[in-house]
């Protein structure tokens, strides 16, 4: 079954920047399209960004467009997300997803998640 292991979370001041990791294992990398959501305290999950297999279709939520920026290296089985400018309303636990198949950004399209990791933006 596929594993995912998040990293990079932590404080950051408004403006400042952040890089996400998540580790991938147990099936084929290459075969999945890549996401992240995120969720802040007492609200729905919502997705941040998408990329597809191959890397060359993405996804990203309007609020994050022009600041966030979503990459894969496929022979580290690894995803990223560059996050710049960051805002206090971006403060939330950020979660990789991954689902096998074609680029997709419903919550339900993702069936597996990993643990998260805090991301928490001061004014």
């Amino acid at each position: 079954q596929v594993q995912l292991v998040e990293s990079g979370g932590g404080l950051v001041q408004a403006g400042g920047s952040l890089r996400l990791s998540c580790a991938f294992s147990g099936r084929t990398f290459s075969m999945y399209t890549m996401g992240w959501f995120r969720q802040a305290p007492g609200k729905e999950h919502y997705i941040v960004a998408a990329i597809g297999r191959s890397g060359r279709t993405t996804y990203y939520a309007d609020s994050v467009k022009g600041r966030f920026t979503i990459s894969r290296d496929n022979a580290k089985n690894t995803v990223y997300l560059q996050m710049n400018s960051l805002k206090p309303e971006d403060t939330a636990v950020y979660y990789c997803v991954a689902r096998l198949g074609p680029i997709a950004i419903t919550k339900g399209s993702f069936d597996s998640w990993g643990q998260g990791t805090q991301v928490t933006v001061s004014s």
